[in-house]
């Protein structure tokens, strides 16, 4: 079958390579010039399997007031004239219960492990140079309340496969002698030694070099104007260009689906959260974590990528609901930079750092959107949020054994477009 895969990040390349691995004919069509030039670009650099708890947590609507009034907060509020804005925030706030918590962390501790699966399958059939080391995560901890809520995650998550630690301060600082820098605040962590790093840039870069390889035909540069139907199925699209046909799409293109399915009288529950990374360089003299490290407190997360290019320390942080802007305002990343140096001053060079912004296209109860649109012809893989580089290879795979007519591996259903507990937010087909 031939197939139009709309978007060349992660998600759009995993699909792309897993529909090509079931013998389909695969056309990649992206508005960047390059794979992974968008919302993969410069993320956080994790695959953290384990840590896929929704931003949607208890507590999290008692603070939300206070940070979207706080300029320096890990969570932003641009408040604008825009509907899709409010209907996302109130969804969002809805899905802050103890009860859509615990029943989405478990859905996505499923996700997670089967994507960690793929990952190492994939690395087993592909020679894929990403920076990619399994060095472990450690998410440390400066109040003691909160630490405590953490352990009880961990217990829930144990019961799920999930192999994770309890540690106080000392056995933190012992772990990781990087941390110094945190010893009169730190009240603990939870250690996972399974998890991994890579880079989500080079990982799609690599994945079109062996997908042209193997026949997939790459249009970049070409945006996907609006979805062709005919007799009520999807048959292409139509771009500046002109129509590309297909016996079948997938739309794997972040936000941006939001726009393209509109027309039709589908109306995804996505809006884009504006994250911000930094890049830096590390040399030998420098004292950068050998693990991958998330503060809690700033909601800050470090990720040391070593290859024979040289160590770089990828830091990322924050949310901001401001609609499709990427600019990078000033404030944020000066705030940004400033928590993270006093987390790890001698880690790099921080006057050397590369900023980047990007588009986390999510949905309000944090799982990603697969399978059906509604339809015929027209498949979704999107609203993976900040856990793309992680769920992507999993989401790719459920999505082409739905397409070949295969039993997927897990239960798609809580990840379906209409399912339960997302009424509110989703329109059917007109």
């Amino acid at each position: 079958m031939r197939i139009l895969v709309i978007g060349a990040g992660v998600a759009g390349m995993t699909a792309a390579y897993s529909l090509t691995q079931s013998g389909h004919q695969v056309t990649v069509l992206d508005r960047e010039p390059l794979a992974g030039n968008g919302a993969s670009f410069a993320n956080g650099a994790q695959l953290s399997y384990s840590y896929v708890a929704p931003l949607a947590a208890p507590g999290v609507a008692r603070k939300a007031l206070g940070w979207m009034l706080d300029a320096e907060a890990p969570l932003r509020l641009e408040a604008r004239v825009d509907p899709a804005q409010w209907r996302w925030l109130l969804d969002f706030l809805r899905c802050c219960t103890a009860e859509r918590f615990e029943a989405t962390t478990v859905e996505l501790l499923g996700l997670g492990a089967y994507s960690r699966r793929m990952v190492h399958r994939l690395m087993q059939r592909e020679a894929l140079d990403f920076a990619w080391r399994m060095n472990g995560k450690l998410v440390v901890y400066r109040d003691a309340k909160e630490l405590a809520g953490a352990a009880a995650v961990v217990r829930l998550q144990a019961r799920h496969g999930s192999e994770q630690q309890v540690l106080d301060a000392g056995e933190c600082l012992a772990l990781e002698p990087a941390l110094e820098a945190l010893r009169g605040v730190l009240a603990g962590g939870i250690h996972t030694p399974s998890e991994e790093v890579g880079d989500a840039h080079r990982f799609c870069q690599e994945l079109q070099r062996v997908l042209e390889a193997q026949g997939t035909q790459f249009l970049f540069g070409r945006k996907a104007l609006r979805v062709l139907l005919s007799g009520g199925r999807a048959v292409g699209v139509e771009t500046m260009e002109g129509p590309l046909r297909a016996d079948a799409l997938v739309l794997a293109g972040g936000a941006a689906a939001v726009h393209l399915l509109r027309p039709h009288g589908i109306r995804l529950p996505i809006y884009p959260l504006r994250g911000y990374s930094l890049t830096l360089p590390v040399e030998p003299w420098h004292s950068a974590p050998r693990l991958s490290i998330t503060d809690a407190h700033h909601k800050i997360v470090f990720a040391p990528l070593q290859d024979r290019g040289g160590h770089q320390l990828r830091v990322a942080g924050m949310v901001d609901l401001a609609g499709e802007n990427t600019s990078q305002p000033t404030r944020r990343l000066a705030t940004l930079a400033r928590q993270a140096e006093a987390a790890f001053p001698a880690a790099a060079d921080w006057s050397r750092a590369k900023s980047w912004a990007g588009l986390r296209p999510a949905t309000p109860d944090g799982k990603p959107i697969i399978g059906p649109s509604g339809i015929p012809g027209l498949w979704l893989n999107v609203g993976h949020g900040a856990l793309g580089f992680t769920l992507a290879p999993a989401t790719a795979q459920l999505l082409a054994d739905m397409i070949d007519g295969e039993a997927p591996a897990l239960d798609v259903a809580p990840f379906a477009l209409q399912r339960a507990g997302t009424a509110q937010s989703v329109a059917a087909t007109a």
